[in-house]
């Protein structure tokens, strides 16, 4: 007996309602179309969340998680003792915002990658460098009494070599 294979598809067609009795226009309640929905769904408070439950939050096909996982060094899911990436809820917002980065603003994976890496700890902010006579002149704006300067750092000193 040869296979049949039966290919179904649905229309919805949102068609206004006429009350003649009141010469208005009824239309049906707006259905929000899934594939416009561009709003991040919420997280489940959990510990820890397999590949698949992340490919569904986000959206994204688990080939392609894994593939980002070697690309962007922010996103690296432990792994269990029987091999199953386990995310943390922090792994699955960075997908969320490198989603947004690749799909919504177009950026390329090293553009995504420099963009997330600019956002990453305090080593990053700029530091200010400030020569020595800036540094002087700092001093003697702080310090106008040159004896208060020097018994602080007599002090300093002090604590130094006790902490030592």
């Amino acid at each position: 007996m040869p296979a049949m294979i039966l290919v179904v598809r649905v229309f919805v067609f949102v068609v206004p309602v006429y009350d003649h009795s009141h010469e208005r226009v009824i239309m049906p309640a707006e259905v929000p179309d899934p594939v416009e929905n561009t709003s991040t769904p919420t997280i489940p408070d959990k510990l820890y969340f397999r590949i698949g439950e992340v490919s569904r939050l986000t959206g994204i096909k688990p080939y392609v998680l894994r593939f980002w996982e070697s690309e962007f060094s922010g996103l690296g899911p432990k792994k269990s003792g029987t091999g199953h990436r386990l995310y943390r809820r922090k792994d699955v917002e960075l997908v969320f915002q490198i989603k947004n980065l690749l799909y919504d603003k177009r950026y390329t994976i090293e553009g995504a990658r420099k963009i997330l890496e600019g956002r990453a700890g305090p080593e990053r902010l700029p530091t200010l460098e400030l020569s020595v006579e800036d540094n002087a002149i700092n001093q003697a704006e702080l310090f106008p009494n040159a004896a208060a300067l020097s018994a602080i750092r007599k002090e300093l000193s002090d604590i130094l070599q006790i902490l030592s």
